[in-house]
């Protein structure tokens, strides 16, 4: 437990005792003071339970003031300010323990139960496989993954699904552009479809089929070329989107394809479960949803009046299976041309008798290639729109996630190409692996082992308490991340731990043969810093370099 953790459980016994009253979640808010001079730590709390007793703050503060000092070992002192804030010293021995704390758990500090295990299945990327990964899907990529990883730590039962929209009118169209590439490929006339793929990548894999079965399928009607080049197209460029995603750090735990849930009949069963429920009624030859009665601005289409189901039948059946395996609420990122789908998709799911709270949607805005200020759509490398693997080939797979997470995902970016390169403080992922990278080469230079001390007593530099208060809050830092699903939480947790270390490592002398003690304890606390920031970075799946040039 932390000392933020011992502070609100202090205080919630307090006003327990005080005024027979129980904390809910929230009410009690401790926070680290920006003055030093207004403590180590502080609440509000005697401001925020004003309306509820009807006494003036300030009362109310010192009694609870009187309270915690009873029997509160780990606090120094308790000043009353203002209009009731109550402001805490803690004894140093208190706030540095948390140095074992952190060299006990490892790779473990900051994971936590917040979570409870609720089971939650997060969706995202989920691009046709007609092409390459774009920029917007790598964004896309980096938050899934890593908001995974947070929900993880903090006690969840996450699970990463990639949803393949392998049906319907655009692999068809995939099938034609193939078809029309292979003949080209012989010197044949072709004609490629109005709502084609133009990419290099239909012309390579064209190539490819022509290299392995060469004119096998100019000899057979058009009609089942094209049901070949469609299933055998979506087949490798799905494994082009594998590819690339793992080359990107970005792992699914399932793979769960349209054509499956079609073939499975899960879209049938569906729409018959809705018509049991009364859900659906028929109009000018096409079956609809009763979408108004659940909050849409409109009924909805699941069935066209030529028998074909609309995009959205296909998408309610895998919905359904994602709660008929036990998930408890749904996450989906989306981009930005999907935030109207939301409200039919909650309706539809609350139609179904499901919370449409626990169907939640993050939206993914554009993102807009820049370099010198002026906008790039073309990678110098290929002259070709600048896909995921360009991108990461170019800048690195680290500025790539860190610059993607480091902004919230529902606002518009612009990623600067020339900033991510740079090996500079002015790059935020290259400032923090730096840090990372300095005090790896304290350790390395301190030629001792490193081992936990009795007590840390002599770190009472101002620089060391930030740094240490920082470290204490990292587990409710990830907490927080992954209750709201926001990796660039982590990222501005990361700047913040990179600038404090800088700031300590310039203000003090950590290796001191003249004080073997003191270099013992500010050692431990550069072990402490290294572990969170480790584990920081692989939240976001950057990487932690144990040594960096500045080239």
């Amino acid at each position: 437990m932390n000392i933020e953790e011992k502070l609100i459980k202090a205080i919630t016994e307090a006003i327990h005792n005080l005024y027979n009253l129980d904390s809910t979640d929230g009410l009690i808010m401790v926070e680290i003071p920006k003055d030093h001079s207004n403590g180590d730590y502080s609440t509000n709390i005697a401001m925020r339970l004003t309306k509820l007793l009807k006494r003036k703050p300030q009362d109310i503060a010192a009694e609870i003031k009187e309270e915690l000092l009873k029997n509160n070992s780990d606090i120094k002192d308790i000043v009353i300010a203002g209009p009731g804030f109550i402001n805490f010293w803690m004894n140093k021995d208190a706030i540095a323990d948390i140095i074992n704390t952190v060299m006990e758990k490892g790779d473990k500090y900051g994971h936590s139960n917040a979570g409870k295990g609720l089971k939650v299945l997060e969706e995202y990327v989920s691009a046709n496989p007609t092409g390459r990964l774009h920029c917007g899907h790598a964004r896309g990529a980096a938050w899934g993954d890593s908001s995974v990883r947070i929900m993880r730590a903090a006690g969840y039962d996450a699970y990463r699904e990639y949803y393949i929209n392998d049906a319907g009118a655009q692999i068809k169209n995939l099938g034609l552009s193939l078809y029309a590439r292979y003949r080209e490929q012989f010197g044949l006339d072709f004609e490629l479809p109005e709502d084609g793929y133009h990419g290099e990548d239909v012309i390579e894999i064209a190539k490819e089929i022509k290299e392995k079965e060469g004119d096998k399928w100019l000899n057979v009607s058009k009609e089942e070329a094209v049901e070949y080049f469609s299933d055998t197209g979506k087949k490798m460029e799905l494994d082009r989107i594998k590819e690339d995603l793992k080359f990107y750090r970005c792992d699914f735990d399932s793979w769960v394809s349209e054509s499956w849930i079609v073939k499975e009949g899960l879209v049938e069963k569906a729409v018959e479960k809705m018509n049991d429920m009364k859900l659906l009624y028929e109009k000018d030859g096409a079956i609809w949803f009763k979408a108004t009665e659940y909050g849409d601005d409109k009924d909805r289409v699941l069935k066209k009046q030529d028998g074909y189901y609309t995009y959205m039948t296909p998408d309610i059946a895998n919905h359904l299976y994602k709660y008929d395996r036990g998930y408890e609420k749904l996450v989906n990122i989306w981009g930005a041309d999907h935030h109207g789908y939301i409200p039919r998709m909650k309706a539809a799911m609350e139609a179904l008798g499901y919370s449409r709270d626990n169907l939640e949607v993050d939206i993914c805005q554009m993102v807009r290639m820049v370099e010198d200020g002026k906008e790039v759509k073309m990678s110098k490398r290929t002259g070709n729109a600048i896909s995921l693997r360009d991108l990461c080939e170019d800048v690195g797979v680290d500025a790539t996630r860190y610059n993607f997470l480091c902004k919230a995902l529902d606002t518009h970016m612009d990623f600067d190409l020339g900033l991510a390169r740079q090996k500079t403080n002015d790059n935020p992922v290259y400032y923090a692996q730096y840090a990372y990278a300095r005090i790896c080469s304290v350790l390395r230079q301190a030629k001792t082992p490193l081992h936990k001390q009795d007590s840390y007593s002599l770190l009472n530099n101002p620089k060391e308490i930030d740094l240490l208060k920082l470290i204490t809050s990292f587990t409710d830092v990830v907490a927080d991340a992954a209750l709201t699903r926001s990796p660039n939480k982590i990222c501005n947790y990361i700047q913040k731990l990179a600038t404090y270390f800088h700031s300590f490592y310039n203000d003090c002398k950590i290796i001191d043969s003249n004080n073997p003690d003191l270099t013992n304890e500010r050692l431990a606390l550069c072990e402490a810093t290294r572990i969170t920031l480790k584990n920081s970075l692989d939240l976001l799946g950057v990487s932690a370099p144990e040594s960096m040039s500045k080239d």
